[in-house]
């Protein structure tokens, strides 16, 4: 057993310099041969979780840093491995709450507390740029003996431009030496204890300072410095041929852009745009989901992977497969929320409830639930005939009869303005059907709104002359109007039911013109003159409350 513990550190000790020569995969063995000797030892596991992280590994890592606070919970290093898996898979509100606890066991640790403080950066929607301000970074960079050496490297100068260019892109670079030497001597903090781990780390030696980079790879970095630039050249000439619509010429420089560098999101976004307008639809999603896996890979700028995305959704939107598109929209909105791509979801998603509607229709089983609402309703079951004819709406929303229906059952039930409201909607299905005026003029008549109930029955009368139900129901209404305005006071309480009255007693103006009209008649000769106003003496004389001799 003691064998195998020392033979595992041993193999800890290989992965060590193996990770730090950047041999990641050979280091990985190694730790995994140490763990297979040893499963207790937390270290390989966090060593091992650096090392995926390095590759680019972060469920990999995020499983070997669980297995580190497993083993070992009041080690604060196994919450800072497993706190930084979990922002490179850009889970930060996880990510805090793994730093806030490894802060409970140690308070002063750097890594923790710079991790909360990135954390809670993302999540309040602002990431500060350690590298924003090169002018005031370069002297203090200047001033340490090891950084000093890496700024004749035309590599290290370009990594430095481009994270002050894209704040993002610091995670792709976090795991290089130089980079993490050098935020360390920006933010104060030593952040080099992130390579690896052991019980008690040795100090560097005078040999562990990094070489000046030879000749050929200075050559080649500048090399690959100036194929960005070129790329981001042909970037630009898309761009121009796309907004000329000359798309094939636009297609040419996007892929010469994505020869150059094939890791700028940008250059497959635009070219997906290229395709939606060509209407490739199939193209345009391939390109975009390219896209968005080298988003992931080079941890991009979150709205750049929602753009991707919403123009999947969109794409889909133009071949009217809604669900799809709603699916895309919902991922786009996951990355990041826009009010654009809100709208598109939106509208998506009342498409899909039109369609859903449309597919219930059914006017065979429409006539079957009419049928039954008849039933229940010739039964006296007037809740269980509204149930009915509801179905039946639902199933057929354009035949007028069934609304009529549903409306004489409302009538028995008692519920007066749904039954106006349903013998409107069938009068707005069919004008020329008489029972919709019909059951309109009685819901009026049972508002004890003759006036209204009058003219509904005149319409259905005028329809048909001979619509006893009609004639009686109008004369129903004449005579009550008739009581009615013998009584002064019932008058004035029906009237004043009525909102439009309401209105048109409070307005200032028309209280004015009626005290007129009653000291000089004749006024009213010139007020009728004003259509408006002559609309709301009209509707005054209607309802008993004006009467002119």
């Amino acid at each position: 057993m003691a064998d195998n513990k020392e033979k595992a550190n041993e193999c800890k000790t290989k992965g060590n310099s193996l990770l730090t020569a950047g041999k990641l995969a050979e280091a990985i063995a190694a730790y995994s041969e140490g763990i297979e000797l040893d499963q207790s030892n937390h270290i390989l596991y966090s060593n091992r979780s650096a090392a995926h992280a390095k590759n680019r590994d972060y469920d990999l890592a995020l499983l070997d840093a669980n297995k580190v606070v497993e083993l070992q919970p009041s080690w604060p290093k196994g919450y800072s491995r497993k706190g930084s898996a979990l922002q490179f898979l850009g889970r930060h509100a996880e990510a805090k709450a793994v730093f806030e606890e490894g802060l409970k066991l140690d308070a002063n640790n750097e890594q923790l507390k710079g991790g909360l403080k990135e954390c809670e950066e993302r999540l309040g929607g602002k990431m500060r740029n350690p590298f924003g301000n090169l002018d005031a970074i370069l002297p203090r960079l200047q001033a340490n003996p090891k950084t000093a050496a890496y700024l004749k490297d035309p590599s290290y100068m370009a990594m430095l431009k481009q994270m002050q260019a894209d704040p993002n892109s610091l995670t792709m670079f976090l795991q290089d030496p130089r980079m993490q030497e050098s935020l360390g001597v920006i933010l104060g903090i030593d952040l080099t204890a992130m390579s690896g781990d052991s019980p008690t780390p040795p100090r560097p030696s005078p040999q562990s300072k990094p070489a000046e980079q030879p000749k050929p790879e200075e050559t080649m970095e500048t090399e690959e410095s100036e194929d960005i630039k070129k790329s981001l050249s042909e970037k630009e000439l898309g761009n121009q041929f796309y907004k000329k619509k000359e798309f094939e010429k636009a297609i040419e420089h996007y892929d010469r852009a994505i020869s150059l560098d094939e890791t700028n999101i940008t250059f497959y976004t635009n070219k997906a745009a290229v395709y939606f307008e060509q209407g490739d639809f199939e193209k345009c999603r391939e390109t975009c989901l390219k896209a968005v896996d080298i988003g992931r890979e080079q941890q991009a700028d979150y709205k750049l992977v929602a753009k991707a995305f919403a123009r999947i959704g969109s794409s889909y939107t133009k071949e009217q497969d809604y669900p799809e598109a709603i699916k895309y929209f919902n991922k786009s909105l996951t990355e990041h929320r826009t009010k654009d791509t809100l709208e598109k979801l939106h509208q998506c998603q009342k498409a899909v409830k039109e369609a859903e509607r449309l597919a219930y229709i059914n006017p065979e089983i429409a006539q079957e639930e009419k049928n039954e609402g008849n039933k229940a309703f010739q039964n006296g079951k007037f809740p269980d005939a509204v149930k009915r004819y509801t179905e039946a709406i639902k199933r057929n929303p354009d035949d007028a009869k069934i609304y009529s229906n549903r409306a004489a059952a409302y009538m028995k039930l008692m519920e007066f303005s749904l039954a106006l409201k349903d013998s409107e909607e069938c009068i707005k299905k069919d004008e020329s059907f008489v029972k919709g005026h019909i059951r309109k003029g009685a819901a009026l008549e049972a508002m004890k709104d003759m006036t209204k109930a009058m003219s509904a029955y005149q319409k259905a009368l005028d329809l048909d002359p001979n619509a006893k139900e009609a004639s009686d129901g109008y004369f129903r209404c004449l005579n009550s109007d008739l009581q009615n305005r013998n009584d002064p006071e019932a008058v004035r309480r029906r009237a004043m039911a009525d909102p439009e009255v309401q209105e048109i007693m409070s307005d200032p103006a028309m209280k004015m013109i009626l005290e007129q009209m009653q000291q000089d008649p004749k006024a009213l000769r010139d007020h009728l003159k004003n259509p408006e106003i002559a609309k709301r003496i009209q509707k005054l004389m209607d309802v008993g409350l004006l009467s002119i001799r």
